[in-house]
C-alpha cells in the first residue's frame, strides 16, 4: 500500500462486507449445529466467551490481512496489534451481542471496520439471523441490503423527546448496570419508550435506518462502535461519543435535547 495516498474506502467497504457475510453466515451453521461456551469470561460472568468469538475473528483476520498485510488490527478478543505500516487499522467484533447469540435471539452482529490514519473510512456490520447489512463508505452515505434489495438509510426527523423511541444498553459490570437501570426509569417517563436488543453496533444501524429515533449506552469499547457509529454518521445522524466509551446517537432534529435530558437523568457518570 501506498502509504502516501488516501485509501480507496468503497473497496474497503466491499472486503468488509463480504467478509462480514461470509463469517455471519459461518456462525449460523455453527450456533445451529452446536453452541460449545468456552471455560473464560471476559469482565464476569455475563459477559460469555464462546468458542465461536475466537473462531469468527479469526476467519476475518486471515480474509483482511490476506488482502492488507501492512493493516495493523484491533480485535475484541485478540487485541490490539500494529502492522507494518502505519495507516490501516481493522477495528473488529466478530460478535457483537455475544449473550444474544448464547440464546439464539436474533439481535448479534458482525462488525469490521475500517481506520486510515485514525478515522474510520468504511465498515459493515452483518446482522445474519435477518440477512441484513448495513455498510457505509466515507462520503458516500450508509446503505442497508436485505431480502428486499439495496436502499439508502437515513435517521428520523423526529423533534419531540417525549415522542422519541430510544435504545440503550447496560455494562457487564453489575453496580454499573445498576446506574444505568436507574438513570433509564428516571427517563422512560420522559420519552415514548425504551428498547434494549444486546447489540451496539445493531443499535447503531437502528438509528441510521430510522428504526429508533436515539441510542445511548455508556462504557462501549471501540470495536462496539467503531463500524455502527460510522454507518450511523454517514446516514445523516449526530453521533457524540466521550472517552469514556459513551456514546449518544439520534437525528439531528433531536440530538442537542436528547443530550441535555440525558445528563439531567444522570445517564452519564
Amino acid at each position: 500500500m501506498n502509504h502516501d495516498a488516501s485509501p480507496d474506502a468503497q473497496a474497503l467497504t466491499a472486503l468488509a462486507s463480504a467478509t462480514a457475510r461470509e463469517v455471519g453466515q459461518h456462525l449460523l451453521r455453527w450456533r445451529r449445529a452446536q453452541l460449545s461456551v468456552a471455560s473464560d469470561t471476559k469482565s464476569g460472568p455475563t459477559d460469555v466467551v464462546t468458542s465461536a468469538d475466537h473462531e469468527a475473528e479469526t476467519m476475518i483476520r486471515r480474509r483482511l490481512v490476506a488482502a492488507y498485510p501492512d493493516a495493523g488490527w484491533w480485535g475484541e478478543e485478540t487485541g490490539r496489534s500494529a502492522g507494518s505500516g502505519p495507516d490501516l487499522e481493522w477495528v473488529v467484533d466478530p460478535i457483537d451481542g455475544t449473550v444474544n447469540f448464547l440464546y439464539d435471539l436474533p439481535g448479534w452482529a458482525v462488525s469490521i471496520a475500517a481506520v486510515w490514519r485514525g478515522e474510520v473510512v468504511g465498515a459493515a456490520v452483518m446482522v445474519p439471523t435477518t440477512r441484513t447489512l448495513f455498510s457505509a463508505s466515507r462520503g458516500m452515505g450508509a446503505w442497508l441490503d436485505d431480502d428486499g434489495g439495496r436502499r439508502s438509510l437515513a435517521p428520523t426527523r423526529c423533534s419531540d423527546l417525549s415522542q422519541a423511541l430510544v435504545a440503550t444498553g447496560f455494562a457487564y459490570d453489575a453496580a454499573v448496570r445498576v446506574e444505568q437501570g436507574e438513570a433509564v426509569g428516571r427517563l422512560v417517563g420522559r420519552v415514548r419508550d425504551i428498547r434494549r436488543a444486546g447489540a451496539a453496533a445493531v443499535d447503531l444501524c437502528s438509528v441510521a435506518a430510522g428504526r429508533v429515533d436515539a441510542f445511548f449506552e455508556r462504557s462501549l469499547q471501540p470495536w462496539d462502535r467503531a463500524a455502527g457509529g460510522f454507518i450511523a454518521r454517514e446516514a445523516g445522524a449526530v453521533v457524540i461519543e466521550r472517552d469514556d466509551g459513551s456514546v449518544v446517537a439520534s437525528g439531528p432534529m433531536l440530538a442537542t435535547a436528547l443530550d441535555e435530558l440525558l445528563a439531567e437523568v444522570g445517564a452519564w457518570p
